[in-house]
């Protein structure tokens, strides 16, 4: 009887595996796979419309690029500044395209002499931005999310 009763305590004792709830070990690998998540990343890059969604991840970063550059590049062509040193003027635009596929600036980053010479610069960018066409949101696992992106444009100087 007493060896009955011992190897009952002993599967009972090592089997509470098996009183956990679902829910518990669900949690735990839902955190597990958090973790495992690189949120720096997305699967898919925001996309136009003219952009194939069955390009690979490159070839989607890469058309989207293009597109952004090319709005910038008409909305900015006619922009020239007096140089300064005698070089180009490099600007970064950080902006963030959210869930839903709108844009907005985050941050420009610019020298003096271009606040100085074009005050309403970054009302320019704000125009190309706001009528970009509808973008969709970049994917991670396949659920939408926000992704920020840094372009660098170069304003040519009046020679």
């Amino acid at each position: 009887m007493k060896h009955t009763f011992f190897l009952c305590l002993m599967v009972l004792l090592t089997g509470c595996d098996l009183f956990v709830s679902q829910e518990k070990k669900t949690r735990e690998l839902v955190e597990q796979e958090m973790v495992a998540i690189d949120w720096n990343e997305v699967d898919s890059y925001p996309l136009f419309a003219n952009c194939d969604e069955t390009l690979t991840k490159a070839g989607q970063r890469a058309c989207f690029e293009q597109e952004v550059l090319s709005y910038f590049t008409k909305a900015l062509e006619h922009v020239k500044l007096t140089p300064v040193s005698g070089q180009d003027t490099l600007v970064q635009v950080d902006f963030l395209v959210d869930r839903e596929g709108q844009v907005s600036i985050l941050e420009i980053q610019k020298t003096a002499d271009t606040d100085e010479q074009l005050p309403d610069f970054d009302a320019m960018i704000a125009d190309v931005l706001e009528h970009m066409p509808k973008l969709q949101p970049a994917l991670k696992r396949g659920i939408p999310v926000k992704a920020r992106f840094r372009i660098p444009i170069v304003l040519g100087t009046v020679k």
